[in-house]
């Protein structure tokens, strides 16, 4: 079964940072990236732009607008995603606690089971 296990990000937290701990975060993920790989469980992951590179699309008087965003009431943002397939969801929770933001405060993951999915053709 496939889950996607999203991250989401504090800009403050990651701000705050120091360059060792924000070195570690890369490792983390690349490590966590090399074993789901090695072990067949891997499918991809994404990074998502800074928030204030968003773009928000909504209807003002029945018609689509664009202005920037994000306009989100949180001081998280969705930052990127792993795609996993696995067994069930304790092994997509285990695989997320593996992941090195769920080690530093402020920072969270959370597991969402993926229900339909369509590849396209390429």
């Amino acid at each position: 079964m496939k889950y996607l296990i999203l991250m989401h990000v504090n800009p403050a937290v990651l701000e705050s940072l120091s360059p060792e701990q924000t070195q570690a975060l890369h490792d983390g993920h690349n490590a966590f990236m090399t074993s789901t790989k090695e072990n067949g469980e891997f499918v991809s992951t994404q990074a998502c732009a800074d928030p204030r590179r968003s773009k928000v699309i909504r209807a003002v008087d029945g018609a689509p607008q664009v202005s920037d965003g994000p306009f989100v009431e949180a001081k998280e943002f969705l930052g990127g995603f792993y795609l996993v397939d696995v067994e069930n969801e304790e092994r997509a929770l285990e695989l997320a606690g593996q992941i090195p933001d769920v080690h530093v405060p402020g920072l969270a993951v959370e597991v969402r089971p993926v229900i339909f999915a369509d590849l396209g053709d390429g």
